[in-house]
């Protein structure tokens, strides 16, 4: 793998509403930040990913600094949001020649990854009809486009089903060679594939843990009491 996101001491302020309130953690496998909405788990993935930049504080990702070489590091991340921000009337491949264009992305490799997210066979139709996971898998289909070794999955199955849900699980399952940054309200979801975890509440991390180290009802029941809510929400 080798690849490492470290976030040191990042403060991110809106005005007087302080969004990330000195966040330190690192990232050497397969991370899920659990957290309510509004937690700072979103304006934490912008900050790692450059877009927006933090008030305070550094992001490094495989020994580059983010402030000094900030296209270092774009090149080096893939993300998924919740929010797919595909072109509706362009069809799947469209979506994907578009954004591989910005990276010197061939066609072949295109149509490699819509046949990794199983949707080679939807490639000429326009996103505009498809179902919420099938354009959550064109989503993850162009976070790899370029081949980053670093992925940032913010919220990626709010609004999907359990098929799709299931479908996408599968997937990144087969992503084991990536280090991975999954943010989420779900502790179901969130607990499958993880190696290490952390609760966000506020802006601050409040807990940070290997899986191995972590009882998983204990650490359901942690969750539900910092943020009074049902886990598997």
């Amino acid at each position: 793998m080798g690849m490492m996101i470290e976030v040191n001491e990042v403060v991110k302020d809106f005005g007087l509403i302080r969004a990330l309130d000195g966040v330190s953690l690192t990232v050497d496998g397969f991370k899920t930040v659990f957290g309510p909405n509004g937690a700072g788990k979103t304006t934490l993935v912008k900050v790692i990913s450059s877009l927006m930049e933090p008030s305070s504080g550094n992001v490094v990702v495989d020994g580059v600094d983010l402030e000094e070489d900030p296209v270092g590091v774009r090149a080096r991340i893939g993300v998924v949001s919740h929010e797919t921000y595909l072109y509706d009337r362009l069809t799947a491949r469209e979506n994907l020649v578009f954004y591989g264009g910005m990276y010197g992305v061939d066609e072949e490799r295109v149509d490699e990854m819509l046949s990794v997210v199983g949707l080679e066979g939807r490639r000429l139709d326009r996103v505009e009809e498809f179902s919420r996971g099938m354009k959550q898998r064109v989503s993850i289909a162009r976070a790899l486009l370029h081949d980053p070794q670093v992925l940032l999955l913010d919220e990626p199955y709010t609004g999907l089903d359990l098929k799709a849900a299931e479908v996408f699980r599968n997937l990144l399952a087969r992503l084991e060679d990536k280090t991975i940054l999954m943010t989420t309200h779900n502790t179901e979801r969130g607990l499958e594939l993880c190696d290490s975890v952390s609760i966000m509440i506020d802006g601050k991390i409040v807990f940070d843990e290997e899986v191995g180290e972590v009882d998983v009802d204990e650490f359901k029941e942690r969750y539900r009491r910092l943020t009074g809510s049902a886990t598997h929400d």
